[in-house]
């Protein structure tokens, strides 16, 4: 059965997160992110150009699908959920019950997840990339679920 991996950026420096995608054999990422950078230093390497000339020297393709991402105020909707529950984004174990309907409603039904499954060759492995360290606190483990869903596709989560 054809797999879809999901991966975030938290947890990995870049050495180590381009080990993960190589061991798992990916072969085209997908970037479900709305802005394409993450904060500080320790993750600099994950803003978007600096990615895609790493991802370019280890031969993995790169796809960004801004059209996955969750708008500004879905984002805003999930940090004041995380605010109301003392944890901050790097810390979040869950996403909030209105963000996923919303995101859902809004976004994921939407989308035409069959368009890119189609446009992935066969024997190609792909995953999705958003900053969350843990899939269940990110959007992009909601995009992999329909995945499976709607494309009989298993789903398995790179972790650091």
């Amino acid at each position: 059965m054809p797999t879809i991996k999901t991966i975030g950026v938290y947890g990995f420096n870049a050495d180590s997160f381009l080990q993960r995608l190589e061991g798992a054999e990916v072969t085209v990422l997908i970037d479900v992110r709305q802005r394409r950078g993450v904060r500080g230093p320790e993750y600099a390497w994950a803003n978007s150009l600096r990615l895609q000339g790493a991802l370019s020297h280890a031969r993995i393709e790169y796809q960004h699908r801004r059209e996955l991402a969750p708008t500004t105020e879905l984002r805003h909707l999930q940090y004041a959920e995380d605010h109301r529950q003392g944890v901050g984004k790097r810390n979040r174990r869950e996403l909030a019950v209105e963000y996923t309907r919303r995101y859902t409603a809004e976004i994921l039904d939407h989308a035409d997840l069959t368009t890119i499954a189609e446009s992935l060759p066969t024997g190609i492995t792909a995953a999705l990339l958003c900053v969350e360290r843990d899939p269940e606190a990110c959007h992009r483990s909601l995009i992999a679920q329909r995945f499976a869903e709607e494309h009989g596709l298993s789903i398995q989560h790179l972790r650091p």
